[in-house]
């Protein structure tokens, strides 16, 4: 197959929406309700569920991951001049809502072993810091393309120092750790229902608890913090953050092929593995002991000296077969916002962050991935060296 043939073939995207049919029942619902406001029963439906899966408590149905983020923050006690660490292997959103409260980012780096927040390097940010005067009030951990950080020693590290535990799960609802839903370790647990997430609601997010008042007070702030009275009265501020009913219908459409889709994509993981696997100087990212991944994407790295292409030009084949793939996260303490940040790498000689994002690629895993569309990926991967 040429560089031409393949060029008009359909484009192959990294991770899109899968819509089944099931949101139109609920959005119609919906729209003969008369609800359509960031209220309703399709809201309040959508939150029970979520619980429910989850095994949460409470559950709160918002505008995105991000707000929720910021609202677990905010419940953590974060305010102006204090310190937070942020799993440094991550999109922006991550960290973006610590700088809204006036807050400072920490970050520390990932382990080989789950790409996640490294407990020891995380131990010894906490140390540090303490021993500084600068413990930090809160922890955001990131579970990162599907799979949970080795949450176990995270929670006692956090729980000896005092420090609030943040789970950003946007990219793991599915995944489970030891047996419990990953968001579900910490304090709060934060999940994204963007457009590439594994269900979406086009854009939204959910915070969850077992601190059902913490819930309710993220709730009031969620919706302008507007006062108990007979007028328009407000005695703190608050967000316009609240999910619409119309959204979180088709969040419970999507919510009831949740494990379909991620059977799925695990299953996108494995033929991945069962072909690419053997292919010198290509490793994929490990599933973790004890851990179920969702596979939300599947990435792998490349070393250049063993397969005799580099991460970019793997990237640069694929493209040319028209198919969407991209690097993996580039850390956050090397973007220019966080250049004079503290930053906690796995080891003073080494920083697992840094060489997953010069190595790493993140492979087309949508959980509507057609079979054939799937052997086009493979086949460009097996050939990328006669396209360099």
């Amino acid at each position: 197959m040429s560089i031409r043939q393949t060029s008009i073939l359909p484009r192959i995207l990294l991770s899109p929406p899968h819509i089944s049919g099931r949101e139109q029942v609920y959005m119609e619902e919906a729209i003969h309700s008369g609800w359509i406001a960031p209220i309703g029963p399709q809201v309040d439906a959508f939150e029970r569920e979520m619980a429910a899966y989850t095994g949460s408590k409470g559950a709160l149905a918002l505008s995105s991951g991000t707000a929720a983020i910021h609202l677990a923050l905010r419940l953590a006690g974060v305010t102006q001049g204090d310190y937070v660490i942020c799993s440094t292997l991550t999109f922006v959103a991550s960290a973006n809502p610590i700088l809204y409260l006036g807050a400072t980012p920490v970050f520390v780096d990932s382990e080989p072993e789950t790409w996640n927040m490294c407990p020891l390097a995380f131990q010894r940010a906490c140390q540090d810091l303490n021993d500084k005067g600068l413990l930090p009030k809160a922890a955001v951990v990131v579970n990162l393309y599907g799979q949970s950080a080795d949450m176990e020693p995270i929670v006692e590290i956090a729980d000896r120092y005092g420090i609030t535990l943040i789970e950003d799960a946007a990219e793991s609802l599915g995944a489970f750790y030891q047996g419990k839903a990953s968001g579900t370790w910490g304090q709060f647990g934060i999940y994204s229902f963007n457009g590439n997430k594994i269900i979406t609601t086009s854009g939204g997010g959910m915070l969850v608890s077992d601190d059902t008042e913490a819930l309710d007070q993220a709730r009031f702030w969620s919706t302008q913090a507007r006062d108990t009275a007979p007028h328009y009265q407000h005695s703190e501020m608050g967000y316009n953050y609240r999910l619409s009913n119309l959204l979180a219908a088709i969040g419970r459409g999507q919510l009831e092929l949740l494990e379909e889709r991620v059977e799925r994509r695990r299953s996108i993981g494995r033929r991945y593995r069962e072909r690419l696997g053997s292919i010198p100087g290509l490793r994929f990212m490990p599933e973790a002991r004890n851990c179920r991944s969702t596979h939300w994407l599947s990435a792998l790295t490349i070393d250049e000296e063993v397969a005799g292409f580099s991460s970019r030009q793997l990237l640069s084949c694929l493209e040319q077969h028209n198919i969407e793939a991209r690097p993996v996260w580039k850390p956050l303490h090397l973007q220019p916002l966080f250049e004079s940040n503290y930053y906690y790498p796995y080891s003073e000689e080494y920083s697992v962050s840094d060489n997953l994002f010069s190595t790493g690629v993140c492979l087309p895993s949508g959980s509507s991935l057609s079979d054939e569309d799937l052997e086009r990926v493979i086949y460009a991967i097996e050939t990328c060296n006669q396209y360099r």
